[in-house]
């Protein structure tokens, strides 16, 4: 075999491993969330047997989500206060990144550590002085209350992400704003916002996701009528004390699965640029 011919098969070697790579990520990833679908049209003891696709579906799992619970209800509670946090989160996080970004002050690299220190207590180290201040505020079982509490998980990443991709901007567009008579607030609305773009969909998404899928808070600090949907997935309960209806259960969480992949298809394009930004400088 000649050298050129060593090449090709070598190259032709390389593209199938890197095709099979990609299969066994792409089975590994998806995989899971296709055996939930699968689950959810199985009852009984057709749980516990390895089959592809369900023998008999049970569509009727789907309707007994919103039949035996107000589970509508919480999905609603779950899309306000995750939109409702994702909204304040970003709209903080944008003149916090601006300030810390764009301009030089003593303490800004502390108050950097600091904000990103935040995120690292876990949740139950603040969950009794966030019950304290939810009481006292009078947000106990309240859906702004869980918004309130949510910002400590939110508001941290999205600062320390967009202070990343700000720092980033070429400094030239700013001047140039700064020289045509602009305020600081003008030009964090109209020249970084629309170029940040890309970012703010990104880590808006991740918040999104991680208020959608957030529960100790919203155990903690709600009841019945404030319940998000993570918390009445793990309420739904059978006839019998010792028997969950676990194809009820995996269709709730299909249920909820499925906005959050529908986002992700809807802003993919928005989220790849995101990603990518922060890679190149401008």
């Amino acid at each position: 075999m000649t050298r050129r011919g060593l090449r090709t098969a070598r190259r032709r070697l390389g593209q199938v491993g890197f095709a099979a790579l990609l299969v066994v990520i792409v089975l590994y990833t998806v995989f899971p969330f296709y055996w939930a679908i699968v689950s959810s049209l199985k009852s009984g003891s057709d749980l516990f047997r390895a089959d592809l696709l369900p023998a008999h579906p049970r569509w009727s799992n789907y309707a007994q989500v919103f039949q035996q619970q107000p589970f509508a209800h919480n999905i609603a509670n779950s899309a306000i206060v995750a939109l409702a946090t994702v909204a304040i989160s970003l709209a903080l996080a944008l003149c916090a990144a601006f300030a810390l970004g764009r301009h030089r002050f003593a303490g800004r690299r502390v108050l950097l550590l600091a904000v990103l220190s935040v995120s690292m207590f876990p949740q139950v180290a603040v969950l009794s002085g966030m019950f304290e201040l939810l009481r006292a505020l009078g947000l106990y079982n309240t859906l702004a209350g869980l918004v309130l509490s949510y910002m400590i998980l939110t508001l941290p990443f999205t600062i320390w992400v967009l202070t990343t991709f700000m720092r980033q901007v070429p400094r030239e567009l700013e001047e140039a704003a700064v020289m045509d008579g602009a305020r600081p607030m003008q030009v964090l609305l109209r020249v970084f916002l629309p170029v940040l773009a890309p970012a703010l969909v990104t880590t808006g998404l991740l918040a999104f996701i991680a208020s959608w899928n957030e529960f100790l808070f919203a155990l903690t600090f709600t009841l019945d009528s404030a319940r998000t949907v993570p918390v009445a997935i793990s309420q739904i309960s059978g006839g019998s004390e010792h028997e969950l209806p676990w194809g009820v259960i995996m269709a709730a969480s299909v249920v909820v699965t499925v906005p959050l992949i529908l986002l992700v298809l809807v802003f993919q394009r928005r989220i790849v640029s995101g990603l990518t930004a922060g890679a190149v400088k401008g």
